[in-house]
């Protein structure tokens, strides 16, 4: 993906309770706030909220943004199989696709000579320390790999999103997906 693109669109998907919702705010809040960008948000959740489907889609643009909803996304961000069938499986085949590598089953047939890496994040951010702080784990990989905002955007994004007293604990987390190294992440051959 081209991270000096004027118009970029992200979904982020998964399950209700993985915090996506707060990533898409704090993607946006980077781009918009802390880089002077446009930004807007959309999400959809199921109605179990946690456990049921979850998607936040952040555009981030130069110029105007005349349409609030993802329509072709440059990158999809598939925390769960769900988000995997309903997202990422029928993506174009340019769309890049980071998925949560110990929850999503690709499929190979589907998946070959596509952009995909798979990144633990689940695991991640269990050695940080909680797992609900996966969310930040794959904005820093999201970050890393994309370029879509900067890191230090980030950063500050975080800090005036996340819970007080959580900050610490999600920068933390930030910085563990930013900096994953076992391999670039693992691509689908």
């Amino acid at each position: 993906m081209d991270a000096k693109k004027k118009h970029i669109e992200v979904r982020l998907s998964g399950f209700g309770g993985q915090g996506l919702v707060l990533a898409g705010i704090v993607l946006g809040r980077a781009a918009a706030v802390h880089e002077g960008r446009n930004a807007v948000m959309a999400q959809s959740y199921g109605p179990e909220s946690r456990g049921g489907a979850s998607c936040a889609e952040v555009i981030i643009d130069d110029g105007d943004i005349d349409y609030p909803h993802v329509i072709a996304p440059d990158v999809v961000l598939v925390l769960s199989q769900e988000a995997y069938v309903k997202y990422g499986k029928n993506r174009d085949a340019g769309v890049l696709m980071i998925a949560e590598k110990d929850i999503v089953e690709l499929d190979p047939v589907a998946e070959a000579g596509r952009k995909v890496l798979r990144v633990p994040f689940t695991a991640i951010a269990e050695k940080v320390g909680r797992r609900i702080v996966l969310n930040m784990v794959a904005l820093g990989f999201l970050c890393r790999a994309t370029g879509v905002v900067s890191r230090e955007a980030l950063r500050e994004a975080i800090r005036a999103s996340v819970p007080r007293g959580t900050d610490e604990l999600n920068l933390r987390a930030f910085e563990a997906g930013h900096d994953y190294s076992e391999g670039p992440a693992e691509a689908v051959r």
